[in-house]
């Protein structure tokens, strides 16, 4: 895909899974298991999918999945499985190594978001793309670096202190571009000031979901994470950008959809639905 200045490119960084009922929160199980079944711990599989962007003179990854600094219990806990597919050897299917990447946006710091932007390196947290700059919002970094109880789980400090230590971030500071072509908005319901990624050449717009909508059975607007800490902001942020989503002709990128990457939406008498499933490479 082509957009503006950029190659475009999902990458996988390979599956894991969570609570099917954390993932849809109110929505009755007999609904959600019809496309997501649970295995026999309730969980169900998810991607963790990121996006590359070169052009423009950069290279680009949006988000980094959850890395291999898992210990072995949690690992277990969340059936984290590289076996088919892992950040480094994605990205080496498009030429592009780890030193090569110019700048790294984080949506937020959750470990499945933020997990690979570092290693281990002889037994120390280190970033894991050592020329780049990682974006993310300095609203969010406070809400991270200082969690409450209700989302402390899902925030490692090994994931992204390293990244302040050794000089690598840029703290970005609201809406708008941050790099040529690509703007971010800001939702603030599953998290503090968690920044979608917009690529758009006047013609053709990307929208990257994030958490906002993490996969295509998180369209119809009630259909929000227990994970969220605010679930009615969330229900009108998804209400404002699926409607602007609709009527522009977005295309929409899921990061945790196991089966679908991109997709525009529809109209219909039901209202807006998932509509021309996209091919990406």
């Amino acid at each position: 895909m082509h957009i503006g200045g950029y190659d475009i490119h999902p990458v996988e960084t390979g599956r894991f899974a969570l609570d099917g009922g954390a993932m849809f929160g109110v929505v009755p199980k007999p609904l959600w298991e019809k496309t997501n079944p649970p295995d026999e711990k309730n969980r169900i599989t998810l991607a963790a999918r990121a996006l590359l962007l070169k052009g423009e003179g950069r290279t680009v990854l949006i988000d980094t999945g959850n890395g291999g600094k898992l210990n072995e219990k949690l690992a277990s806990i969340y059936r984290v499985d590289t076996s088919g597919s892992d950040l480094a050897s994605s990205l080496a299917r498009y030429g592009v190594s780890p030193e090569a990447v110019t700048d790294v946006i984080l949506t937020h710091l959750h470990f499945d978001h933020a997990g690979g932007s570092t290693m281990l390196l002889n037994g120390e947290s280190v970033p894991a793309f050592p020329q780049a700059r990682y974006y993310v919002q300095a609203e969010h970094w406070r809400a991270a670096a200082a969690p409450t109880e209700r989302d402390r789980a899902s925030f490692f400090p090994e994931d992204f202190l390293p990244l302040r230590e050794r000089g690598v971030i840029e703290f970005t500071e609201g809406e708008g571009e941050i790099l040529p072509g690509v703007e971010v908005r800001l939702v603030h319901g599953h998290t503090a000031a968690l920044q979608c990624p917009l690529i758009s050449d006047g013609r053709t717009t990307l929208f990257f979901c994030a958490d906002l909508v993490p996969t295509a059975a998180h369209l119809p607007l009630p259909w929000i994470m227990a994970y969220d800490l605010r679930p009615l902001v969330t229900l009108e942020e998804k209400r404002r950008l699926l409607t602007l989503a609709a009527d522009e002709d977005w295309i929409l990128f899921f990061e945790h959809d196991p089966a679908l990457a991109a997709a525009r939406l529809s109209r219909t008498d039901k209202g807006i639905v998932l509509g021309e499933p996209l091919t990406m490479e």
